[in-house]
């Protein structure tokens, strides 16, 4: 079956990045952020971490955003929730600087406009562990726009995480396509490509390689923007061309 639906990972795909730089930053300025409301920087870093543990094993039915904050005030009480419309503005304000510790490449929204060109359908499968207002801040970081995509995945509108392949299902279920009619786009061997276990196709994009079990990814077409390109160019067609 042809290529109809084509699935972007974000970081480290669309938009280039070091994930331990970005996270650094990320997490400096919000300690920073909430320190004048008594969060020990330490302890608020845990408690993020939590959060993050809680949603990716998150298999409750409920959105991650219940999870991260089931996480969050089992370490600092139910009050943690009177200051969240101090992270909304963190989110809004400050974590706009995070920017500078990411990169930035013409050649996303050249792939993106490869895919539509085609007649192709584009989602963003990005590990939904943001809130949307950060989700939405990350895409525009990487030259795009939310409305480039039929569907974005955020902590508010996913139960479950990478690399748990019922992530995929979601995704599929709610862009009513067959697995075999998707591509997955993502450069982490673990998170992106288990999207292959439920039967779609996957490219490994190599130019921010996160491989932290050391597996042979020759067993994936893989390669840089210009591999990828060529690749969307020979295999993705509009879904009535292809008999869908």
């Amino acid at each position: 079956m042809s290529i109809t639906t084509v699935l972007f990972d974000l970081d480290g795909t669309l938009l280039p990045m070091d994930q331990d730089v970005f996270t650094k930053h990320y997490f400096g300025l919000l300690a920073k952020k909430l320190a004048p409301y008594g969060y020990d920087p330490k302890l608020l870093v845990d408690a993020i971490w939590a959060g993050t543990a809680a949603m990716v094993k998150n298999q409750s039915g409920q959105p991650n955003e219940k999870a991260f904050w089931n996480a969050f005030t089992a370490i600092f009480g139910e009050q943690a929730l009177e200051h969240l419309p101090v992270f909304e503005e963190f989110y809004h304000n400050e974590f706009q600087e995070v920017k500078a510790s990411c990169g930035f490449t013409p050649l996303a929204a050249a792939v993106i406009a490869k895919v539509k060109g085609k007649g192709g359908r584009v989602a963003l499968a990005t590990n939904p562990l943001f809130p949307s207002i950060a989700t939405e801040s990350r895409i525009r970081w990487a030259g795009l726009s939310p409305d480039d995509f039929e569907l974005y995945t955020t902590y508010e509108n996913s139960v479950c995480c990478k690399p748990n392949p019922d992530y995929y299902h979601c995704i599929v279920n709610e862009l009513g396509v067959a697995p075999e009619e998707c591509l997955m786009v993502g450069n982490d061997v673990k998170e992106d490509m288990i999207a292959k276990t439920i039967g779609m196709k996957v490219f490994l994009l190599t130019d921010c390689l996160i491989n932290k079990e050391e597996k042979d990814i020759s067993a994936y077409p893989h390669g840089d923007f210009n591999d990828l390109l060529a690749f969307l160019d020979g295999n993705v067609q509009a879904c009535e061309e292809a008999d869908c």
